[in-house]
């Protein structure tokens, strides 16, 4: 399994009301290490065939970041079958090495052309091997 990381650092923009980060910032987070894994990892010409749609978010918050804290997200593949795969992403405090968050996401291959669920071809399940 081909892991990929993210580094980021908390702003006054990603904090709510509390002065912790909004759940919509890490819902954000998510999708941007998800995205940069990808773009990091596929082709252009597999870029260019396939998107990837969220279908479900399941996030389970451990603990609080504040303003200024330096994150680490983490994540990888755990299975990819038919349409359809389960990414898991792990948030650390980068000082601390504390797991702050693990979410897990059901993506779907979309066809950009068709625009339509496509099953994982094997060479882009293998990628993330």
């Amino acid at each position: 399994m081909k892991e990929f990381e993210l580094k980021v650092t908390v702003t006054e923009d990603d904090l709510d009301e509390l002065n912790h980060v909004n759940n919509v910032r890490y819902v954000q987070w998510i999708q941007d290490v998800a995205k940069g894994h990808w773009q990091n990892t596929a082709t252009a010409e597999m870029q260019d065939l396939y998107i990837w749609v969220v279908i479900e978010h399941h996030i389970y918050y451990k603990g609080e970041a504040l303003l200024g804290d330096e994150l680490v997200l983490k994540t990888f593949i755990k299975k990819a079958t038919g349409v359809k795969s389960i990414r898991v992403v792990e948030l650390f405090h980068a000082k601390t090495k504390k797991l702050m968050l693990t979410a897990e996401t059901h993506w779907c291959l979309i066809h950009t052309e068709t625009k339509r669920p496509t099953r994982i071809p094997e060479d882009v399940k293998v990628i993330f091997q």
